[in-house]
């Protein structure tokens, strides 16, 4: 079979797959969001997720910061992971935002993410949605389909709610603490580009190959310490790469064919 073949056929068979794993992380992962509404007789019926019960003095501490300041709505919200917790600068680096808010918690996963949609994203009815989880899964021990399927179903998610928003996938991170993790993380980032392509008013934004030296390998200059959380100088490439997502221009699902091509043929061939 020719490459292009072959590349199209892995693609029909990943999309038909997500298809069916979005459907049942849908069960597995999260209570279905509208018993979760006020008012909704079955909310009682429906039990605290236990990604509530382990992120609950999280919630309570951004509820208390919401009580403080009320957010305005219709705007762009960060959510992930540490590497948007720890981001002190977000909103001076993107100051041409209007409303901005930063939902990131440190060690959280992409599974969290999903299941804790409601409190993190959707009450706050943002204009675009920018997303940087995954490689704590990873870490963690779950597949890039696991992963994949977390996003799919935040999405769902998100779109039930708020048809018009914008979600950004941020790409998972190279970082040298977790070089061994680096052919999972190219392909789960090969899965969620792909999956973005489908998605109306989504993009898949990859800060995965700016952070890799010419010889593949995670650029040790842009990390803390620890070989893990970013520096300031991280955080500056990734402002750069971001803001242009950020933009007043249509939002597009553009991704570089050559290098996703690439990825999803490799991980074809090692199935």
């Amino acid at each position: 079979m020719k490459p292009v073949a072959r590349f199209n056929c892995f693609r029909r068979l990943t999309l038909l797959a997500l298809t069916g794993a979005a459907a049942l992380s849908a069960q597995a992962e999260i209570p279905f969001l509208p018993a979760m509404q006020p008012g909704n007789p079955l909310a009682t019926a429906v039990a605290p997720s236990p990604a509530y019960a382990r992120w609950q003095s999280t919630l309570d501490a951004f509820a208390v910061t919401d009580q403080q300041v009320h957010p305005a709505s219709d705007g762009v919200l960060f959510v992930g992971s540490s590497t948007i917790r720890m981001w002190s600068r977000l909103s001076q680096d993107f100051r041409q935002v209007p409303v901005l808010l930063n939902r990131g918690f440190g060690g959280s996963t992409m599974r969290d993410c999903n299941a804790l949609v409601r409190e993190l994203v959707i009450q706050y009815k943002p204009k675009q949605v920018m997303v940087y989880a995954g490689d704590n899964d990873l870490a963690e021990g779950r597949t890039p389909e696991a992963v994949l399927s977390s996003f799919a179903n935040f999405v769902r998610s998100v779109r039930t709610e708020l048809p018009g928003a914008r979600i950004s996938y941020i790409s998972i991170k190279p970082s040298p603490l977790r070089a061994a993790l680096l052919p999972k993380i190219r392909e789960t980032n090969a899965l969620i580009a792909s999956y973005v392509q489908t998605v109306p008013h989504a993009r898949y934004i990859d800060i995965f190959n700016p952070m890799l030296t010419e010889g593949g390998l995670p650029r040790p200059e842009l990390f803390l310490a620890d070989q893990l959380h970013l520096n300031d100088a991280g955080y500056r490439l990734w402002q750069t790469v971001i803001a242009a997502d950020l933009s007043l221009a249509p939002p597009t699902t553009e991704v570089t064919a050559e290098p996703l091509a690439r990825s999803l043929l490799q991980a074809a061939a090692s199935r």
